[in-house]
């Protein structure tokens, strides 16, 4: 288990991490969200020892991570997959590994299969792919054969088939009954993997709750309904008092009632449904929701780089900006 209480990291005027407490528990994958900026990485790095927190504490199975005995037989983590010699070959960059936190050297085999690495273990590591980086870096996460595991961008550079084998690897350890706590930007990879959520905004705790819990409480969910006798079925629904969203698509949103009840009530009155669905925002949307306020950079679609400004209103475009110049233009200096 990982414990943050009160944890605090402040560079000058600029609070990074504040005031931050939860606990990542074993047994389940902890997904760790947050904007740009958000303070993630400074909370993982102080999670290891890294970074010295400003206040605050952080326990690694009831222990500061600098007073663990060989830390990688405790906890393996996965921060930045360039974090290696390049000279080194795979087979002896995790060699220095287990030999620093005395762990047997048969390890290195066993991890390096199981990561797929096994026909490069002679080869530099600095001629491997992004993905074979993060393949390597997660065997030295995996090598002490740690109770807790902690990946930053796991998936960064892997092929579809490398994505479906870390995240069946993440849910494999928690199953065994570890500790897996992973940060990541992909909504849609952390929707099919992660079992609970952290998530961040400005340095803050803004949600330390189930993901089905953290999607239903910062989305809209409804029933989409369709049916060839719409305006039966609308005044049957506002006779029962149920408010309907007409969508001008030809179909019916309604809030607050199980699509059951909507079938039942439609089944009585003798209306033939074509459609009855439940809706739910993906984890993006409910993200997108909670952190809107806490984005530190908006990036913005419009006008190209260097145009002028839109006119005011009554007042004349000007002539359009000058340009880069091409031809004999540049003869002219």
């Amino acid at each position: 288990m990982i414990e943050v209480e009160g944890l605090t990291k402040r560079y000058g005027e600029k609070m990074a991490v504040n005031q931050l407490t939860f606990a990542v528990r074993p047994g389940i994958v902890t997904g760790f969200l947050g904007p740009n900026g958000a303070g993630k990485s400074t909370t993982m790095r102080m999670m290891l020892g890294l970074d010295r927190p400003t206040a605050g504490d952080v326990r690694i199975d009831g222990e500061h991570y600098d007073r663990l005995k060989d830390p990688l037989t405790y906890i393996g983590a996965l921060l930045d997959a360039k974090a290696m010699h390049g000279g080194r070959s795979a087979f002896n960059h995790l060699l220095c590994l287990a030999q620093s936190n005395g762990i047997p050297r048969g390890r290195v085999h066993e991890v390096l299969d199981t990561v797929g690495l096994t026909a490069v273990a002679k080869k530099k590591a600095k001629g491997f792919s992004l993905g074979m980086g993060q393949r390597l870096g997660i065997a030295g996460a995996l090598l002490g054969d740690p109770r807790i595991l902690m990946f930053d961008e796991p998936v960064n550079g892997l092929d579809p088939e490398g994505i479906h084998w870390i995240r069946n690897l993440m849910k494999s350890l928690a199953a065994q009954g570890r500790t897996v706590f992973v940060s990541s930007h992909l909504m849609s990879e952390m929707a099919l993997t992660a079992d609970h959520l952290v998530v961040i905004g400005q340095g803050r705790l803004l949600a330390d709750t189930s993901m089905a819990d953290f999607i239903r409480e910062n989305s809209r969910s409804y029933v989409r309904i369709r049916s060839p006798q719409r305006e039966l079925l609308l005044d049957v629904l506002h006779r029962d008092g149920i408010v309907v969203v007409e969508t001008g698509v030809g179909t019916l949103e309604v809030d607050g009632y199980r699509p059951e009840d909507i079938g039942e009530l439609a089944a009585r009155n003798g209306i033939t449904l074509h459609e009855l669905s439940p809706q739910q925002a993906s984890l993006e949307e409910a993200f997108m929701q909670l952190t809107a306020e806490s984005v530190e950079y908006h990036a913005h679609t419009g006008a190209p780089l260097g145009a002028p400004p839109p006119p005011l209103p009554g007042e004349q475009p000007g002539p359009p900006a000058p340009g880069p110049r091409w031809g004999n233009d540049w003869k002219k200096g």
